[in-house]
């Protein structure tokens, strides 16, 4: 056993500790003592006294406390590292794919070569800041990232610009939707196209490319995304500009400026960093519907100052108050009576406006433009930009009015009213208007009279002048009257022909029967048609039928004249009294056959009598019962049918 044992902590001895090792095993083996107690007690083991800090060479150990101070330096080599941590990493080497990186850590790290696009000749022995991702991934890879620390970079940089409010500088990158990309300190940024410039833009493709300063207006932190504008720039450039303009403005001031936008109302004038309106009533002395007519966009012209508002900053700007106002410089040709030619510029109910000259313009009432005294419309008889010529009436230059005629550019036509057309002469005139109670007629230029509704038709009643005739239609009419003085005919149709109740009086006596057609029915009763385009009226308890029921509309039938009124024009029919007049007839006739029964009875009861020489006593009482019966008979009105019986 003694010979197996390690007296040399060496490495020798570290070589033979299998063979001592089995040594111990075989005197454990062959131990056979009797154990009384378990006992605990730890088995050694040859390793148990091993020095691992002593080699092969037999070098002394290092103390704990050299231990210690060494661990610290070499713990010391290394940096310690956070994922996420910004640091600087020197380049060691590159790639045809990758960058690699030594930031001080127990291995370098890669980095794409594509995150170093940004830099130009970039070299070994630069430094560069990253981002470190992590520390170790799976594979045990340090894992950093450029990319990630210019867009941090970036983030911070833009945060505090816009706090400050600072202008930055950035290259517009592509476009998007709805605007631009652009590339500010490294990171991307979006510039809406309504913040690209201080007009409307179509075409972003041309920005593309382009280095452009900026101001950041929006930041989210929580995604990470900025909003710039150009436009805040250039607004604000135009506020200073403006605030000077402004301060120099004065009314009647005569200022040079850009047609920048025309709408309907006006033109926006671009003054030099100072926009101002000019508004459609003050572009022309003469009257036009669109600043087109006479503005186009880009166009230079002087404007003068109307009014301005320093708080609103409205500029009001006007352009025919730099030349004098027409009625100031009116020809002295245009006095009343002269002949002037104008252009329909403004139509009225009660009259049209024509422009003599620009912003010259008079009036042509209604009542100016025909000698005809009938009604007329002037939006039927003007249209917009038609010429006509006018006989000026008055003229007042000072309150800048004008009154025109065009009637009196001719002879009054009612002059001589009483030659052309007297009294029973005949004319074809032109519908003109039709009213509730009548028809207008021009018969010529400037002379018409009305016909009455009554005066249509001798034989018809109209609910309305429209069932006779229509506007534009051609009739024939004859002058009833003539009103010099207030000019006016009148005028009739139906007197063309001769009065026709005249002759149909006879025709249509009462009690004449005639068929008729019912045209319309209402609570009061019926109208009939009856022959001869005669119309007749029917009450209603003059429709009854004879089985109870009444004659109904377009229903055809027998009808009785009960009524004809030859200066009322009115016939009062009626279909109830041709059958009642059937049954009256009938009691009559029943009434007068009786009459002959009795007249008959009687003369033989005469014939009889004178017959008989001396009658008995019962002869005169059958003959006093005969008598009695006959004298009841005529009272009661009834026919005796039978003939008295006599006794031989």
């Amino acid at each position: 056993m003694e010979e197996n044992q390690i007296v040399n902590p060496n490495a020798e001895g570290q070589e033979n500790a299998p063979a001592a090792e089995q040594a111990t095993e075989q005197a454990t083996a062959t131990t056979n003592v009797p154990v009384q107690e378990p006992v605990e007690e730890r088995i050694a083991t040859a390793h148990d006294d091993f020095d691992w800090s002593i080699d092969k060479r037999n070098v002394a150990t290092y103390s704990q406390e050299e231990k210690d101070k060494y661990d610290k330096v070499y713990e010391n080599t290394f940096v310690q590292l956070n994922d996420g941590e910004m640091i600087r990493g020197l380049v060691v080497g590159i790639t045809k794919t990758d960058v690699v990186l030594n930031i001080g850590f127990k291995s370098d790290g890669l980095v794409s070569l594509n995150e170093f696009r940004d830099i130009q000749g970039l070299k070994v022995g630069d430094e560069v800041e990253v981002m470190v991702v992590e520390k170790e991934d799976r594979d045990g890879n340090l894992n950093l990232s450029r990319k990630q620390a210019r867009i941090t970079r970036a983030w911070e940089r833009i945060v505090e610009v816009h706090k400050t409010g600072e202008i930055v500088t950035g290259t517009v990158t592509s476009k998007t939707k709805g605007g631009l990309i652009v590339d500010v300190f490294g990171m991307e940024t979006f510039l809406p196209g309504s913040q690209i410039d201080v007009k409307p833009v179509t075409d972003y493709d041309q920005f593309v490319g382009k280095t452009m300063e900026f101001k950041v207006v929006k930041i989210n932190e929580a995604i990470k995304n900025a909003v710039v504008s150009h436009k805040a720039l250039i607004e604000s450039d135009i506020e200073a500009q403006r605030a000077q303009i402004i301060g120099k403005l004065e009314k009647g001031q005569v200022l040079e400026g850009t047609v920048k936008n025309i709408t309907d109302f006006g033109a926006f004038m671009d003054l030099g960093g100072l926009d101002g309106l000019l508004y459609i009533t003050d572009i022309s002395w003469g009257r036009i519907n669109h600043p087109s007519e006479v503005l186009k966009l880009d166009q230079k012209i002087n404007v003068v100052v109307l009014d301005f508002d320093d708080e609103k900053k409205r500029i009001s700007l006007g352009l025919k108050q730099l030349t004098p106002h027409p009625w100031d410089v009116l020809p002295e040709t245009i006095t009343e009576g002269s002949i002037v030619k104008g252009k329909v510029v403004n139509i009225e109910d009660y009259g049209a406006f024509l422009e003599i000259l620009p912003g010259v313009e008079g009036l042509v009432h209604v009542s100016e433009i025909t000698w005809a005294n009938t009604p007329i419309n002037a939006k039927e008889f003007f249209k917009l930009g038609d010429e006509h010529e006018a006989k000026v009436v008055t003229l007042d230059k000072d309150s800048r009015k004008m009154s025109l005629s065009i009637k009196q550019m001719s002879q009054d036509p009612w002059s001589d009213i009483e030659t052309k057309f007297p009294e029973g002469s005949r004319h074809t005139g032109v519908v003109k208007n039709i009213t509730p109670y009548g028809v207008f007629v021009e018969l010529t230029s400037g002379i018409g009279g009305m016909i009455h509704i009554s005066d249509l038709s001798w034989l018809k009643r109209f609910n309305h002048p429209t069932e006779f005739t229509k506007v534009g239609e051609n009739i024939d009419v004859i002058i009833l009257g003539i009103d010099k003085e207030n000019r006016k005919l009148q005028l009739g149709h139906k007197q063309l022909e001769e009065d026709p109740w005249n002759s149909l009086q006879d025709t249509f006596a009462v009690g004449s029967i005639h068929e008729g057609t019912v045209l319309r029915k209402d609570d009061k009763g019926a109208i009939v048609q009856l022959p001869y385009g005669l119309e007749g009226f029917a009450p209603n308890r003059h429709l009854a039928k004879e089985d109870g029921k009444s004659v109904g509309a377009d229903e055809t039938t027998e009808f009785m004249v009960i009524e004809f009124d030859r200066n009322e024009k009115r016939i009062v029919v009626s279909h109830a009294r041709i059958w009642e007049q059937a049954k009256a007839d009938e009691k009559d006739a029943a009434r007068k056959e009786a009459r002959a029964d009795a007249d008959k009875t009687k003369k033989a009861v005469k014939s009889l009598q004178g017959k008989v020489e001396k009658p008995t006593l019962g002869d005169l009482g059958a003959l006093a019962q005969i008598k009695e019966r006959l004298q009841q008979e005529e009272k009661g009105g009834s026919a005796a049918g039978t003939t008295p019986e006599t006794e031989g």
